[in-house]
């Protein structure tokens, strides 16, 4: 056992894992106050429930024996056979590597949680993932990471998971969002966020994290590790200022919510090329990827008319496939031995962008078709969408009868307090008069 490349990839771990309570603060500070509880407890409960799926079938699904490149088996049902101590290539046991796999099937579907938000029975979701994590997230971690899977011995590169996490997140969100149909009032009632500064927390927390999802990704304390490091903090940082600027000059003012923002699309975009390109490509990637989820965002998805609360596929979905794309771009082996073909702009022809374009098209495609099958099958057993009455109250109070600050309630009850004190204020003079009398007496 490699002492250093085990305590890294568990710390690693444990940093993936604490993106999850982050994106809770990032999408709860986004909502109304109305849906605060639903949406933190709808990201937070995948940490519960993907760690009990992955360790029943989720990870014999994805890396035990091999189905046409497309899907493992249930040789290590329940982790039954797997040898916990027995090393990797990196000289990591695997109990190791299957935790860190683990934290990536939990922050996976927390993504698409962000499209849903306000509208979407919690019952639903919940039969929802295992059926999803089943049938399209094993398969695509075994078609791209398993080395018998399809997509790998086409020669895909995904570092840290641009198909595998982030375009399936995406996609996932978007036809969630169509089935789901619109919010009530969409467009009529200007949106206020619950609380900004637990934005910037959530999203803080996302980038630090960030570093364990594509860092932690090498599996082993090298130079890839070091320069999926770099190129992650370069790419968030260019989004950053991009999406800043974009504000600044279309809408005249910089905006909290868009600097946000544009950190999140660089993370995405950074993702599946963080191990394999230079500092030059992350700093390309992350304006490519922020440009394009901006215009989608701002122009492209009112157009399509499909309500994604949170902008889940605006940044997730879009951000993933530049990212994806780019690979075949930028990828170079003197980054990367892995590399066997070099980018588009690194003397490598038109291969690897030839296969990173199937590969991503492969991804949306199959992500689409099986999430759509799920929700027409499952939307014919049991109700997707909360009633009229229950959206219009806020799923916070309909869907588990608690509310995000149950000081807000407080502070109106002193205010309708004070407003019976104003009303009736002659009748309280004349009560509290002698009162009043004697205490001046005193004085």
């Amino acid at each position: 056992m490699n002492l250093a490349n085990t305590s890294f990839v568990i710390f690693s771990s444990i940093f993936v894992l604490f993106m999850t309570p982050g994106l809770a603060f990032f999408y709860g500070g986004l909502v109304s106050r109305r849906n605060v509880v639903n949406t933190m407890l709808s990201v937070f409960i995948m940490t519960g429930a993907a760690i009990l799926l992955w360790i029943i079938f989720g990870y014999s699904l994805s890396f035990s024996g091999n189905h046409f490149g497309f899907i493992g088996d249930l040789k290590n049902f329940f982790m039954n056979g797997v040898n916990l101590e027995s090393l990797t290539a990196t000289k990591i046991p695997e109990g190791v590597f299957s935790l860190f796999q683990m934290m990536f099937a939990i922050i996976t579907p927390a993504l698409f949680v962000g499209a849903v938000v306000g509208r979407i029975k919690f019952n639903f979701l919940l039969v929802f993932l295992v059926l999803w994590s089943i049938l399209v997230y094993y398969p695509m971690v075994h078609m791209v990471w398993s080395p018998n899977g399809f997509l790998a011995s086409l020669g895909t590169l995904d570092f840290a998971g641009g198909t595998v996490v982030h375009i399936n997140a995406g996609i996932t969100a978007f036809v969630l969002s169509y089935f789901l149909g619109k919010r009530i009032n969409y467009g009529d009632i200007p949106h206020t966020h619950y609380n900004l500064p637990w934005v910037l927390m959530g999203t803080a927390i996302l980038w630090i994290g960030w570093y364990g999802f594509n860092a932690g990704s090498a599996l082993a304390v090298n130079s890839v590790a070091v320069s999926a490091t770099i190129t992650t903090t370069v790419s968030t940082a260019t989004a950053m200022i991009t999406w800043m600027f974009l504000d600044m000059l279309i809408d005249k003012k910089p905006t909290l919510v868009g600097v946000c923002t544009g950190t999140l699309c660089g993370l995405v975009a950074i993702t599946p090329a963080a191990g394999y390109v230079t500092i030059a490509g992350a700093f390309v990637i992350g304006i490519l990827g922020t440009l394009a989820s901006y215009f989608f965002v701002t122009q492209l998805k009112d157009r399509i008319g499909v309500d994604d609360a949170l902008d889940a596929f605006g940044c997730h979905g879009i951000s993933g496939i530049i990212g994806s794309i780019a690979t075949g771009l930028f990828a170079t082996k003197d980054v990367n031995p892995v590399v066997t073909h070099n980018g588009l702009f690194y003397g490598g022809g038109f291969h690897l962008l030839g296969v990173q374009l199937l590969a991503t098209g492969i991804t949306i495609v199959m992500v689409a078709v099986f999430v759509s099958i799920i929700i027409k099958v499952l939307a014919a057993i049991m109700p997707m969408r909360v009633d009229r009455h229950e959206e219009e109250i806020g799923l916070d109070k309909g869907e588990h009868g608690e509310e995000a600050d149950y000081t807000v309630k407080l502070a109106k009850d002193i205010a309708d307090y004070r407003t019976d004190m104003q009303m009736y204020s002659k009748e309280f003079r004349g009560q509290l008069g002698h009162l009043t009398a004697t205490k001046d007496h005193d004085l």
